[in-house]
């Protein structure tokens, strides 16, 4: 970053304080980013708001005093130009649409990892970075894919998306878990095949897993679906 790149501002609104001290640490982990404060509500965030310079929001959809797209929209009332990145766990795609006319940018769907909030953040930048005149309506739409279009995270080596899928579609059907060797059976796998799938959704917060002890022998591990918040 040059001399004349300023950093882009976030603020971090999150109700629970874990989640907002691990975002702000995510955010501080982004070239060209700093995190300038973290609010738990939307009245904490608007006080932040008036008294510092922010580029970008990091913003709960589901604070403790506002829905986070009515803040959004009191923000700009007010005359509050920031974008906006929605965290949320809500997958209504009215509300996605809404958010777009309210200058929210990006979703992001919780549980989401490091790695996932890092790719939103640097798409977002190269958009921010965008400046003068298009030569045309390539330039326009090169822009926009950049910031609407992020590509899929990629999955381990070996990993395949189809198979990712149908291993989490049986532990969603499962609400009391699986070992692996209940995975392989529902879905027509290997053992060892499920279980690299199931230690990699355990890996980005997915699933959890647990020992499971029986009468005799070494515990197997069960593997549950984590719901998606609120």
């Amino acid at each position: 970053m040059t001399e004349e790149q300023q950093p882009i501002r976030v603020l971090v609104v999150e109700d629970d304080p874990v989640a907002a001290d691990a975002h702000v640490m995510y955010v501080g982990r982004v070239p060209g980013f700093v995190a300038v404060g973290k609010a738990h509500t939307g009245a904490q965030a608007r006080r932040v708001l008036d008294r510092t310079p922010v580029d970008l929001l990091l913003l709960d959809l589901h604070l403790p005093d506002v829905h986070g797209l009515q803040f959004a929209r009191s923000l700009r009332a007010a005359g509050h130009h920031a974008d906006v990145i929605a965290v949320t766990s809500a997958r209504d795609l009215a509300v996605v649409r809404e958010g777009v006319s309210l200058g929210v940018v990006q979703y992001v769907l919780k549980p989401f990892t490091f790695a996932t909030l890092r790719d939103r953040l640097v798409r977002y930048a190269e958009f921010h970075a965008a400046a003068g005149e298009a030569s045309g309506q390539d330039e326009v739409d090169r822009a926009l894919a950049t910031l609407r279009a992020p590509s899929p995270a990629a999955l381990p080596k070996g990993l395949s998306g189809p198979t990712l899928e149908r291993v989490t579609g049986a532990l969603r059907k499962a609400p009391q878990g699986l070992t692996a060797a209940g995975v392989a059976e529902a879905i027509g796998i290997s053992r060892i095949t499920a279980r690299r799938y199931l230690e990699h959704l355990v890996e980005t917060g997915r699933c959890a897993r647990s020992p499971q002890y029986g009468q005799v022998g070494r515990p197997e591990l069960v593997y549950r679906w984590v719901p998606q918040g609120r």
